[in-house]
């Protein structure tokens, strides 16, 4: 789905669309139903540290690039971590270790992206998963998603935040972009990772004064390879395709035509001729995310760019004071 425009209007700076007033109350039931279900689980404890890199709202917000600067982080110090993630997307229920033979449409597009770093478990129930590495010989769970999923005990609990939209207009889904209440899912969250669209941008006071009692992690994407010469015709089905529009355009990218698809966009053979063809009228290059690229049909992967990035910390001691606790390389 695509966001919803008055999703992005914040309580209190404008007068309330009617949509927004009539959706209100299914939010509030909404709210109630996940703060049940979260309070009356009992975690699984897996007898491992696991890490959680969740958010508070629908879309993107950077969670897996942050997964992935973790998991390679803790590999380096010769930990057997290993990443765990519903595979959202993708029909595969699990628990199932990722493999070369699984496509986007076995798991969706985050898992394929961790495996490039360290072994991947898709499951449906994260207890069921986490079960399955521990048998595997894993020694730390990095989940990528899952802060409203309390199938699995987390040991540290890292909530990423978009810095340029925050958490919205505050309402619960579908009136907002809130996954669940907000005070509720801050009071579960050791930590926030403010992600930045560059280095230099400031957010905004309203925001920093909701995460105020946080220990705060500023965080940035960054890319990590030359935009390719020419004009450039960009294509995304990502939950915010405007920042990657934006990024490109940032970076002296010649962008003559953007077009957006719904998050997690199944991209079909005829989508990407269409594509191809279009981009030809303007004598472009097709260029799209790395997230939207493994979810490319196999065969038509080889005309498209596409655009990777990593996260960059502004102060990245923090985060490994955070996880220095919980993770120690092996004697």
């Amino acid at each position: 789905m695509k966001t919803p425009e008055f999703w992005s209007h914040k309580s209190g700076r404008d007068s309330a669309p009617a949509i927004r007033t009539i959706l209100s109350p299914i939010g509030w039931l909404y709210g109630k139903f996940v703060s049940k279900n979260i309070n009356n689980s009992i975690p699984y404890n897996s007898g491992i540290p696991v890490i959680c890199v969740g958010n508070a709202t629908l879309g993107g917000t950077g969670k897996t690039p942050v997964t992935i600067y973790i998991l390679k982080s803790l590999r380096r110090l010769g930990l057997n971590a290993v990443g765990l993630t519903r595979g959202y997307g993708g029909q595969e229920k699990g628990p199932v270790l990722l493999n070369d033979k699984h496509t986007s449409y076995d798991v969706g597009d985050e898992p394929l992206l961790l495996a490039k770093y360290a072994p991947v478990w898709v499951a449906a129930g994260r207890d069921d998963g986490a079960k399955a590495a521990v048998s595997n010989g894993a020694s730390v769970i990095v989940m990528d998603d899952g802060h409203q999923n309390q199938l699995l005990k987390k040991t540290l609990s890292l909530l990423v935040v978009d810095a340029e939209v925050g958490f919205g207009n505050g309402k619960i889904f579908p009136a907002g972009p809130l996954r669940e209440n907000l005070d509720e899912a801050l009071n579960r969250s050791d930590a926030v990772i403010l992600m930045k669209p560059n280095k230099d941008y400031q957010p905004d006071n309203f925001l920093l004064n909701q995460l105020s009692k946080k220990v705060l992690i500023n965080a940035y994407l960054k890319p990590t390879s030359i935009l390719p010469k020419g004009k450039l015709y960009a294509f995304a089905g990502i939950g915010r395709p405007n920042k990657f529009f934006d990024s490109l355009r940032d970076s002296g990218g010649e962008i003559v035509e953007a077009i957006s698809y719904s998050n997690h966009y199944k991209y079909k053979d005829i989508d990407i001729e269409n594509l191809f063809t279009l981009a030809s009228e303007y004598e472009a290059s097709l260029i799209t995310t790395e997230k939207d690229y493994v979810r490319l049909p196999r065969g038509y992967r080889k005309g498209v760019h596409k655009w990777p990035v990593t996260v960059h910390f502004e102060d990245e001691l923090t985060l490994r004071r955070l996880l220095h606790p919980f993770v120690k390389p092996p004697n």
